[in-house]
């Protein structure tokens, strides 16, 4: 799948990955040949393993602090969460947090949260077959697995 294909099925989300519209891409996604689909799991990861950046998860909770009035780091999972909201949200956001950190702050809101579209790939998969994708993609998007976005991790 190019990435003009992959973009203009993720427009359908209309900014936000809410368990609705990211079920309604996971069926258009499904009407589509299995070999798309794989497509799609593919350059979903991609996308996901870009935003894997210690400038963008180092960055704390927009909207919560801790009990001593102190920033709140994002956890792994949100962290994910928030790298899905971002692509989730479309190709010029996408692009345009890595030319400015500080766009992707606001998507580590609590009240920003993109988990749903971790799913569509696996879903329409197994709509299309009827079987469960057991294949694993090219690129690992869980947080910190992209060693060069994390030049200071010591891994």
């Amino acid at each position: 799948m190019t990435w003009a294909a992959f973009w203009a099925l993720i427009a359908t989300l209309n900014g936000k990955a809410t368990q609705a519209r990211c079920q309604r891409l996971a069926e258009e996604l499904s009407r589509r040949s299995v070999p798309d689909i794989i497509g799609f799991a593919e350059r979903h990861a991609e996308a996901l393993y870009r935003l894997d950046q210690e400038k963008f998860g180092m960055l704390p909770v927009a909207d919560m602090t801790g009990r001593n009035g102190k920033s709140f780091p994002q956890s792994a999972d949100g962290f994910l969460y928030a790298r899905c909201a971002v692509v989730a949200a479309g190709q010029a956001v996408w692009e345009g947090v890595f030319f400015d950190v500080d766009k992707f702050a606001p998507y580590t809101s609590t009240e920003c949260d993109g988990e749903w579209l971790l799913y569509v790939p696996d879903q329409a998969y197994e709509l299309a077959t009827g079987k469960e994708r057991d294949r694993s993609t090219r690129y690992c998007f869980e947080s910190y697995s992209n060693r060069d976005g994390w030049p200071n991790s010591g891994s």
